[in-house]
């Protein structure tokens, strides 16, 4: 069984457990922070992929960093001990995170910009999202500097260019023609 089809399996099971005890939105929190901490320290990540470490140890280490988070989170060490499966836990979040958005009609609009998102440009990029959604939408800054400035939308299949590299090379084009 691939690793992303693993991790998928383990969120569902991890969110009908949250559902059956309404702490979903709970849950998702745990998860963003499980995420989001993993991705940002290396030796966190490497700890948990090194398979001469023992998983009872990676359990303790998690219930210690992650000591405020839900008991169905903790749940989902104590799984991940049982079957040795600690390298998925990131995974595990992301999926996780994704299923609950999808379960709540959220979806996640990547918006990429030069510099990091102002709140006039949040603003801007929420009036162009009710064009294309009606659904709640969380937004993801992702930092380019090559886009020059404006921003970039994307939400699922959908994008909208409103980023200044692109209005250079539009008018590149109708130039050379």
């Amino acid at each position: 069984m691939s690793s992303t089809r693993a991790a998928i399996r383990y969120a569902k099971a991890i969110l009908d457990m949250a559902n059956s005890k309404s702490a979903a939105n709970e849950v998702s929190q745990d998860m963003t922070l499980i995420a989001t901490t993993i991705k940002g320290n290396q030796e966190l990540d490497a700890f948990i992929q090194n398979p001469t470490i023992k998983v009872e140890v990676k359990e303790g280490a998690l219930l210690e960093v992650f000591a405020s988070v839900n008991n169905v989170t903790k749940g989902l060490f104590h799984l991940l001990l049982e079957n040795k499966r600690f390298e998925i836990l990131e995974s595990v979040a992301i999926e996780y995170n994704k299923l609950f958005d999808e379960a709540n009609g959220i979806e996640v609009a990547k918006v990429t910009t030069a510099i990091a998102i102002t709140p006039e440009l949040e603003a801007k990029v929420l009036a162009k999202i009710k064009e294309f959604s009606n659904k709640k939408v969380t937004i993801e800054n992702i930092v380019d500097a090559s886009i020059i400035g404006g921003f970039i939308l994307r939400i699922g299949d959908k994008q909208y260019n409103a980023s200044v590299a692109n209005r250079l090379q539009v008018l590149k084009r109708e130039l050379s023609n």
